[in-house]
């Protein structure tokens, strides 16, 4: 099958780029499962499985799928009413978007809340880490997010990792931020390491005791947990989103509260990080993402639809932060 996968940022991601890696990994992955994967992307971008088009921001994406494509698969939206052999994931929250019928959305959650069905939970490539050390880990907590967001909710990570009497490590953030506003993290428990690669992620994953990501939205997927568990590490995340999918009980612990997490983490040794790391392998490798967009692709390509018609996806009725208590 030749695919053709569009993106209208480079590939491959040098720090943060959570959508540009899942494309790498999934074009990567559908190559050698024997397809040609094509790219329609910016210049300067860096693709072996296939043909490369650089993509023209002035034209109608459609206008620009390469003759060849049995079929095309958007990472950067889709006119609704186009009638190709195409589909688009949606990556982020769309609530109110007029959506084509082809819709991938990124867990079961993230569908429903948009009104649609089809999705594909996204996959990590073990191969762009370190064979992890899955014994007892280091004493610090990581924190793997976009920290400039507040419904990332850096500030109350710090605050329950310092209840449980453990250090973090930020990756993702700065303590003094001013690109959105005058933002200072004094708080000493705190180690800020920046925009990170997959080495600095894999230094500090690699020697943490857990991850906190107790964000304040609805989270479409969150690579940064299965990331997390690949290295054996449990996870102590709010319970919105996709969350509730993803970490099951053997996994971590999911609450609003931030005494209920710091106590989770105060009993830490509960956890086996061996079989953390196994429900990544059973779950959210590259592998199983790519086998699930292949039969996706194949219903395409055979003139099926993945929703019966174009649709709106519902506006949400909690626009602000969710609930969280410190």
């Amino acid at each position: 099958m030749h695919i053709v996968l569009a993106t209208h940022t480079r590939i491959p991601a040098l720090r943060y780029g959570g959508t540009e890696r899942i494309i790498a990994w999934l074009g990567r992955a559908l190559a050698e499962k024997g397809h040609v994967i094509g790219l329609l992307g910016p210049a300067g971008s860096t693709w072996h499985y296939g043909p490369l088009t650089v993509i023209e921001p002035a034209r109608p994406l459609e206008a620009q799928i390469p003759r060849e494509a049995d079929v095309f698969h958007s990472h950067i939206g889709l006119d609704p009413d186009f009638d190709g052999k195409a589909c688009q994931t949606i990556h982020g929250n769309a609530a109110g978007a007029r959506l084509h019928r082809n819709s991938i959305f990124v867990s079961a959650d993230h569908a429903a809340r948009h009104g649609g069905t089809a999705f594909v939970h996204n996959g990590l490539d073990p191969r762009v880490y370190p064979e992890p050390d899955l014994g007892h880990g280091g004493k610090s907590l990581a924190f793997l997010a976009k920290a400039a967001w507040k419904v990332k909710n850096v500030r109350g990570a710090i605050r329950v990792a310092r209840k449980a009497g453990r250090r973090l490590d930020v990756l993702g953030g700065y303590r003094l931020n001013l690109k959105m506003g005058l933002r200072l993290t004094l708080d000493p428990n705190a180690r800020f390491h920046g925009m990170v690669d997959d080495a600095g992620k894999a230094d500090v994953l690699g020697r943490s005791a857990g991850l906190l990501f107790p964000v304040r939205w609805h989270e479409p997927f969150g690579l940064a947990v299965i990331e997390a568990m690949y290295f054996g590490l449990p996870v102590f995340a709010t319970p919105y989103g996709s969350l509730p999918e993803l970490v099951p009980e053997h996994v971590g612990c999911l609450s609003d509260k931030g005494d209920v997490l710091a106590e989770a983490i105060r009993d830490i040794g509960r956890f086996d990080r061996a079989a953390i790391h196994q429900h990544f392998q059973e779950n959210f490798t590259a592998e199983r993402m790519t086998a699930r967009y292949l039969s996706l692709y194949e219903r395409i390509e055979a003139g099926e639809s993945l929703h019966s018609t174009s649709f709106t996806a519902p506006i949400a009725p909690h626009q602000g932060l969710l609930p969280w208590t410190d």
